[in-house]
């Protein structure tokens, strides 16, 4: 597995407790950025590690701002991504079941270290269920996509 990191400067340091967390995991990922707490737009962040994850270089994402509202908001204007704003276990593990989301966005502001990093962990470790009332609705999704973002 490898995933696609992207914060801006409210979202650094969670991002780095995340890191810590994908490493001791011994989970593959790849940093788009912010590398710092300077001010930045958290734009090209988003996108960036939404890329990353639509073209497959990386098989899921986690963006991180101070919210996660308008990082979660970049990342879904990418052809492909379904990106959930997240600040429960419960939503992270539905999200994955129910809407096969292939991207979660934290805000830093919102919910703390520890619950962030429970979140990111059933976020990783829950597989989309399959059931086709939810592959109907992806597809729904995926056929709204292919009109209005052409």
């Amino acid at each position: 597995m490898s995933i696609a990191l992207g914060c801006d400067h409210g979202g650094y340091g969670l991002k780095l407790e995340v890191i810590k967390y994908l490493e001791a995991q011994g989970i593959a990922y790849k940093d788009f950025g912010s590398n710092s707490l300077d001010s930045c737009d958290y734009p090209e962040y988003g996108r960036a590690a939404a890329e990353a994850v639509a073209s497959g270089e990386c098989e899921t994402g986690i963006v991180i701002c101070t919210t996660g509202i308008g990082i979660s908001i970049t990342a879904n204007k990418v052809k492909g991504i379904r990106c959930a704003l997240c600040s429960d276990t419960v939503s992270a593990r539905l999200t994955k079941e129910h809407n096969d989301a292939n991207m979660l966005a934290l805000g830093a502001g919102i919910v703390g270290t520890n619950l962030a990093l429970g979140i990111v962990d059933t976020f990783l470790h829950t597989e989309f269920s399959g059931e086709e009332k939810h592959c109907r609705r992806i597809t729904k999704i995926a056929a709204i996509e292919d009109e209005l973002l052409n």
